[in-house]
């Protein structure tokens, strides 16, 4: 797809020409005690400040110093409908539709509130199938479900694993599954994009799977929100959720979005948890009328949102409907896609990466295996102002993140892993 040359010019003559480069300084870009920018390659875990959020929280603070509880409805950014300000750029990102977006809560808590209404197991089938490797807190939250509708945690967990000696998911794997338990399954919980190995799942494909067999589905797009091409509503999907600080850099422990399909928006049958933001916002503050249901997924917010929180989300949203999801992911295919070749430069009996190489099947992070390294080659890195995540038990993750990363940060990257390597060997 991509044809790239080794060399630093190249790289130089990559972000000359790079449409997005402006935008690399509207973030501010971490740096070491000297003074000089590190590389910044853990967007997949930490998103990074765009300059612009400081003036979004300022503006409620303010608000809130001269306004006190008036600026729930005479602010600059009026607090009451606050989280309708993020929903349409929210809908963009994740290919939704607005009525089936909204940014409330945090990842995992949203995820047990879409299983309050999407996991409704039978004596018969209940059974929760996820990924094998699946990120620990949503392994955790589906075993805490079985466990708390009456079901054994460990009987009651499918898992979806690789083939001996592979990492990645195959889909035929899948299909013998569901062939052999759909019965006895009640929600299938994949995350959009593998934390560990990189892999970006076919939601559409496993959705109609799962549905053939009478089996509700929903996705954890924390690694996928913001970094791939995502079409939530096209898939089919029952729900999704993500958080928000990750590739959408909207701070530590920022909200979370979730997804509800439009097929669910008006069924005030389904089970759920209520609170008064899930209520009709016309007589919401009437205070004494009985419960009336919001549609779609606004229907599923329980309290008034952390405006200050919100602000940093709009002060990053705000930027990605400036760029548009289709440049940055347009971008972020040649920024990997030249950081791959860099790393094959190295030589397979050195460098492995288990991350898909088929473009459509990955985001922007590569997960690399290291011959004979130990967590002391990332440790290296980091001395050497590589900001790159380690996982055990033996991946190296660096995500060259389109907003802010360029292709000289990539080039750079694996010159000090090169000479950290050869260091080694010399040593050895």
């Amino acid at each position: 797809m991509f044809t790239h040359k080794t060399g630093h010019e190249y790289a130089l003559k990559q972000d000359e020409t790079d449409a997005l480069k402006s935008f690399r300084n509207q973030f501010h870009i971490p740096k070491d005690t000297h003074g000089n920018p590190l590389i910044y390659m853990t967007g997949n875990s930490l998103g990074l400040q765009p300059k612009q959020t400081k003036g979004y929280v300022n503006q409620e603070l303010d608000d809130w110093a001269n306004l006190g509880v008036e600026g729930h409805t005479t602010g600059k950014t009026p607090w009451l409908p606050y989280h309708e300000f993020l929903t349409e750029a929210m809908a963009k990102i994740v290919g939704a539709k607005p009525i089936e977006i909204v940014v409330m809560n945090t990842l995992t808590a949203n995820l047990h509130f879409m299983m309050v209404s999407f996991y409704q197991p039978t004596k018969t089938r209940y059974k929760i199938l996820i990924e094998s490797d699946a990120f620990p807190s949503d392994k955790y939250a589906v075993e805490s479900q079985l466990r708390h509708h009456g079901f054994d945690d460990k009987d009651g967990l499918i898992l979806w694993q690789p083939r001996e000696n592979e990492e990645l998911l195959r889909y035929e794997d899948l299909e013998r599954i569901l062939e052999k338990e759909g019965d006895s399954i009640a929600l299938i919980l994949i995350g959009g994009v593998n934390y560990y190995t990189g892999q970006f799942f076919d939601l559409k494909r496993i959705t109609s799977l799962g549905h053939q067999h009478g089996c509700k589905v929903g996705f954890d797009c924390a690694h996928a929100a913001g970094n791939t091409k995502l079409e939530l509503h096209d898939s089919g999907a029952d729900f999704a959720a993500w958080c928000s600080y990750k590739y959408l850099n909207s701070g530590p422990g920022s909200l979370a979005g979730c997804f509800v399909h439009e097929r669910h928006a008006h069924n005030k049958d389904l089970n759920r948890f209520t609170g008064w933001w899930s209520h009709n916002k016309k007589t919401r503050f009437n205070m004494r009328d009985e419960f009336d249901q919001l549609p779609g997924a606004e229907g599923w917010q329980l309290s008034n949102p952390p405006i200050l929180s919100m602000a940093a989300i709009k002060a990053s949203l705000d930027l990605f409907e400036t760029v548009g999801m289709e440049k940055l992911i347009a971008k972020s295919k040649k920024l990997t896609s030249y950081f791959e070749f860099l790393l094959n430069q190295l030589g397979e009996d050195t460098i492995r990466i288990i991350t898909p190489t088929n473009p459509d099947e990955r985001g922007c992070q590569l997960s690399i295996q290291v011959r004979n390294a130990d967590k002391s080659l990332h440790d290296k890195l980091t001395e050497a102002g590589i900001i790159s995540d380690w996982r055990e038990p033996d991946v190296i993750r660096c995500a060259p993140t389109p907003f802010y990363n360029s292709f000289e940060d990539v080039y750079l990257l694996v010159e000090k892993l090169k000479s950290i390597l050869n260091h080694n060997q010399l040593k050895a």
